[in-house]
C-alpha cells in the first residue's frame, strides 16, 4: 500500500508564496507545481524552471509571415497582374520592395502573434474544451497554491504552516 499523498497549500499573498518557495527550496523539499492567478515576478527562477522556447517559435513564425508577404507581393505585382504604375517598372520586385515593407511587417506581426498564441494554448493543454488543470478554482481569482507529491506529509504540513499558509488539503495520490 502506497503512502504517497498530494498536499496542497493555499496562500493569500504572493509574498508569502515566494517565502514559502524559498523555505521549501532551503529544506530540499520538491515542489510539484505552483498555481497563481497572475504572473509572480521571480517565481520561475525560484522554482528552477528552464527558459521557454516560445521566443524561438515566434521568430520562426515571423519569418513565415515575412515570406508569405514577400511571396504575395511578388506574385500580385510582378507575375499575376503586372502594371506600369506611375512609370515604375513592374518586372523587378527588388526595386519596388520598399513599397511593400509595411504589408510584410504587418503580416509578420500577425503570424507571429496568432501562431504564438495558438502554440501556447496547445502546448499547455488550454485549448477549447480541455479540462481545467488547477486543483482549486480560487487560484484563478486571488489565491496562490503550492502542490507537493510526498511521503512525508507531516514535515510538508509543518513547513506550510511556518510559512503562513491559509489552508492545507491532503489527498491520496
Amino acid at each position: 500500500m502506497s503512502t504517497t499523498k498530494i498536499v496542497y497549500g493555499l496562500y493569500a499573498d504572493d509574498d508569502d508564496l515566494m517565502n514559502g518557495v524559498k523555505a521549501f527550496n532551503d529544506k530540499g523539499i520538491a515542489i510539484n507545481e505552483v498555481y497563481t492567478p497572475f504572473p509572480v515576478h521571480g517565481l520561475d527562477k525560484a522554482l528552477g524552471l528552464k527558459k521557454t522556447r516560445i521566443s524561438d517559435a515566434a521568430f520562426i513564425y515571423a519569418l513565415y509571415g515575412v515570406s508569405i508577404g514577400a511571396t504575395v507581393t511578388w506574385y500580385v505585382m510582378n507575375h499575376d497582374w503586372p502594371q506600369n504604375i506611375g512609370g515604375k517598372p513592374a518586372f523587378d520586385w527588388a526595386h519596388n520592395m520598399p513599397a511593400f515593407v509595411v504589408p510584410m511587417f504587418e503580416l509578420m506581426v500577425f503570424c507571429a502573434a496568432h501562431m504564438m498564441s495558438l502554440t501556447f494554448l496547445v502546448r499547455n493543454k488550454m485549448y477549447p474544451g480541455a479540462p481545467a488543470q488547477n486543483p482549486d478554482p480560487r487560484t484563478t481569482d486571488d489565491k496562490f497554491l503550492m502542490e507537493f507529491i510526498t511521503d512525508d506529509v507531516d514535515s510538508v504540513k509543518q513547513l506550510l504552516i511556518d510559512t503562513g499558509v491559509e489552508e492545507i488539503t491532503v489527498k491520496d495520490a
